[in-house]
């Protein structure tokens, strides 16, 4: 039988996910697609239950959050350049006996905030964390022709470390024989990125300047997710006409988008993203599994953040 006429199985793995939008995004897109696939929660506590849920791949695809994206880097037999450089994996999707490793995170970051009309070209991006969506929306930052990206992070010896273990393997991938055209006609390719992008690192202690003078702050850490999590620094920094952009949605607002919005920032937190970094989801997975997608990028989105209720 061919995968449109068979049943197939697609999950979200994480902890907590209760809040998640992403089965009712996914099952509205796919059924506008005629396909039979049941996406699903696998909300797994324990590391060692969600070690054996990708061990056992009774699955067509998995979408992975926090904190088991490092752990489905591990599981797969093949990794992409976007989960290389992220160190961590949203997406797995089986191919025979492969399992295919990418990151999504950042693509779907970008295209959201140039959505939204944020320009990326010569701008100056700080991204709190030093977790692989932060590096995701780093590279992605740097690929859509970011000028300086600065990676800021709780611990300035962590943060450095981090940053160059991405820079060295950024480094190894873009001197491969043939360059990696830029996916979008404004973007960058992924030798002029590497060539083109100052990349520096700090602590948030040590970087109130960075953070003060970015045309873009992101906050790629899970702080927000809990009630009464503080924002990654000192809210005070934030200036006016700054863009924010918290990852965090579904847990009403966070410390990062108050502080930001009372200082006159543009805000937005991670719905778009959310349903951003679906549409690369759905595209690639059916791109593997044979499928012929018949909308567009903008009709994808339209279609999930319908269904989300965004």
């Amino acid at each position: 039988m061919s995968t449109l006429e068979t049943v197939e199985n697609l999950y979200l793995l994480g902890h907590p996910i209760a809040h998640s939008k992403s089965p009712v995004m996914y099952n509205a897109v796919y059924g506008r697609l005629g396909l039979p696939w049941c996406y699903e929660l696998a909300d797994l506590a324990c590391e060692d239950e969600a070690r054996a849920f990708l061990a056992a791949r009774d699955f067509l695809s998995v979408n992975i959050t926090t904190p088991y994206k490092p752990h489905a880097y591990e599981a797969a037999t093949h990794k992409a350049a976007s989960a290389k450089l992220a160190r961590g994996a949203n997406l797995l999707v089986k191919h025979g006996e492969a399992l295919l490793a990418y990151n999504t995170d950042g693509q779907g970051c970008v295209a959201f905030l140039e959505r939204t009309g944020f320009d990326f070209a010569g701008a100056s991006v700080a991204v709190c964390g030093t977790g692989p969506t932060a590096l995701a929306i780093l590279h992605a930052c740097a690929v859509a022709g970011a000028r300086e990206v600065v990676l800021v992070g709780r611990d300035r010896e962590r943060a450095q470390s981090v940053l160059q273990d991405y820079v060295d393997e950024f480094g190894r991938l873009s001197s491969a024989a043939i360059d990696l055209p830029a996916a979008s006609e404004h973007h960058r390719s992924f030798r002029e990125a590497y060539d083109a992008t100052a990349f520096k690192f700090g602590g948030y202690a040590t970087s109130t300047q960075a953070i003060r003078d970015a045309d873009l702050v992101v906050n790629a850490t899970p702080l927000g997710m809990q009630e009464g999590d503080p924002a990654p620094f000192d809210t005070a920094l934030f200036q006016p006409g700054q863009r924010a952009f918290d990852v965090v949605y579904g847990h009403g607002e966070t410390a990062f988008v108050a502080g930001a919005r009372a200082a006159g920032c543009t805000v937005s937190d991670g719905a778009g993203m959310l349903v951003a970094q679906a549409v690369a989801s759905v595209r690639t997975v059916c791109d593997i599994a044979g499928v012929e997608v018949d909308l567009d990028a903008i009709d994808l989105f339209a279609v999930m953040a319908d269904a989300a209720g965004f």
